[in-house]
């Protein structure tokens, strides 16, 4: 789950990391009253989406006057970006940071993730903030620096040195920049974070040491334990579909084909996916109902595929190991009866009660086709979305 930046330095306070002040506007209003409360003579306005690049897009502003804030925010405010990290469709800014603007000295990086390799988290630094640490890794890899850390959250006071050091901080500097360095790799720890980073972390020209931008991901597998963490999911920055996905938890993501697929388990459903360009077609979404998919569940899943009208036939692969196929059909007949779906149905089922699965989808008199293997079923679904020219369901 993806933090917007005031989210993520709402969260980073708590653990020690300065950072100039701020507010967060949905209204001109508000931008006013941040303004006045905050007492900004100037400001940095960012638009808050789940996606980088803002700057570039146009969503980033400097108000040089009290007035302007309120009236930068106003163009801010419902501000549509769309970048690579977006896609065509873009996304639509709610909110914006308002923020007291800070003389900047010099820019650096400071982050942490999970070392997949050796499976445990790591602290990056580079005194060269301010850029995207992929081009600073590439182009000069002696200028970032990864110390490993331990799952308590804590560095060895070596570790901390050594990064001091590394970045160049002396004297006030390197004090506040240790206490920043461990506040980072306790937050990240404590959290559940899979990403957190503070990039550019700066030194003003006075010689404090502040996180202009804050960047947080949490592991969705540890959001049950992070509540207060849950509540800040901002539905607005998903598409409908995976905002619903969400809440039957159901995994979805939308693709750009034609073929809708509902699938049980991830490995199968990437299969399935795969299979379809194989088969020359194009997968519209990959959907997993998971291992214990109920009647509802299967009839949700249909609603979110349907709710995208770029599909023309739909693919149901599923592997009743833990799943009672039946149940499936039951539920995929309930769905295409209720939901009135004229769509082409290919269904391949296999498992637990896999004949009276089949039974039952040859009794519907729906169009729905059924197939032995997922070859065949691929196949079909890419034959029927090629002769079925858009939607026809209600």
């Amino acid at each position: 789950m993806n933090l917007h930046e005031y989210q993520a330095k709402i969260v980073l306070k708590k653990f020690g990391i300065p950072m100039p002040d701020f507010g967060v506007a949905e209204s001109v209003e508000e931008a006013k009253k941040i303004a006045h409360g905050l007492h900004l003579q100037q400001a940095v306005l960012k638009i808050q989406v789940h996606a980088g690049g803002r700057g570039k897009a146009g969503g980033v502003k400097f108000a040089k006057t009290a007035d302007e804030i309120p009236l930068i925010a106003k163009t801010l405010i419902g501000m549509k970006m769309v970048n690579q990290q977006t896609g065509p469709e873009g996304v639509v800014a709610k909110k914006v940071l308002i923020s007291k603007p800070v003389d900047i000295a010099k820019e650096y990086y400071i982050g942490a993730l999970i070392d997949r390799e050796k499976a445990v988290p790591i602290l990056i630094a580079s005194p060269e903030g301010g850029m995207e640490i992929e081009e600073v890794a590439h182009k000069s890899p002696e200028k970032i620096l990864k110390i490993p850390f331990g799952f308590d959250g804590k560095l060895r006071s070596y570790q901390i040195l050594r990064i001091v050091k590394f970045m160049g901080w002396t004297g006030p500097q390197a004090k506040a920049g240790a206490e920043i360095i461990k506040g980072l790799a306790k937050a990240f720890i404590e959290t559940d974070a899979s990403l957190l980073e503070i990039n550019p972390l700066v030194k003003t020209a006075e010689g404090e040491i502040l996180a202009l931008d804050a960047k947080l991901s949490i592991d969705d597998n540890a959001l049950f334990r992070q509540s207060e963490i849950m509540s800040m999911y901002d539905a607005t920055q998903s598409s409908s579909q995976e905002a619903a996905a969400k809440e039957f938890d159901l995994a979805y993501i939308a693709m750009h084909g034609d073929i809708g697929c509902m699938v049980n388990g991830a490995g199968l459903a990437m299969a399935t996916m795969d299979i379809i360009q194989l088969s020359g077609g194009a997968p519209a979404n990959f959907l997993d109902v998971g291992g214990g998919a109920t009647k509802e569940k299967v009839a949700e899943g249909f609603r979110i595929i349907l709710s995208d009208p770029k599909v023309k036939a739909i693919l149901v692969n599923i592997f009743g190991g833990i799943m009672n196929c039946a149940t499936i059909a039951l539920g995929v007949l309930h769905a295409a009866k209720e939901q009135h779906i004229n769509l082409p149905i290919v269904v391949r089922l296999e498992g637990t009660n896999v004949e009276e699965g089949r039974r039952l989808f040859k009794e519907s008199h729906l169009k729905i086709s059924t197939a032995e293997d997922l070859k065949t079923a691929a196949e079909l679904a890419v034959k029927a979305s090629k002769g079925n020219h858009g939607h026809s369901h209600q």
